[in-house]
């Protein structure tokens, strides 16, 4: 049995590992992220639930992301809110790119990162 287990895998459900997501809906939460930078690092991840490459990328973020780390996480659904999606743009002076992380500092984008990009950024750097 432990043979076909290393083949197929086990049935046994894997724990999901929740992070502490804080879901950006409003244009008026990008204020609230700039001044909470000025004493927390603040992080957004924007992305695509369409899109395949997305989803996978963030797959990994979850499976990597120290749940101990000293920093605020959005996410932002760009489809259900494109016009947040698009200020965050503006507000953090980033062109718009999908999936796509954003590192909040002092009011300003210290780093920022799409595609697999996103899961080499070093958080620890950051907080």
């Amino acid at each position: 049995m432990g043979f076909l287990k290393s083949i197929f895998g086990s049935s046994e459900p894997k724990e999901e590992k929740a992070l502490p997501w804080q879901a950006l809906t409003h244009v008026a939460q990008l204020a609230e992220i700039e001044q909470r930078s000025q004493a927390k690092t603040q992080v957004i991840f924007k992305h695509s639930t369409r899109c395949g490459i997305s989803s996978m990328v963030m797959n990994q973020f979850v499976s990597a992301y120290d749940v101990d780390a000293n920093l605020d996480l959005y996410y932002l659904d760009l489809l259900s809110y494109r016009e947040v999606s698009n200020e965050v743009g503006y507000k953090f002076q980033v062109i718009h790119q999908s999936p796509q992380l954003l590192i909040i500092k002092n009011g300003t984008t210290v780093a920022h990162a799409s595609h697999g990009a996103i899961n080499e950024l070093d958080l620890e750097r950051f907080v």
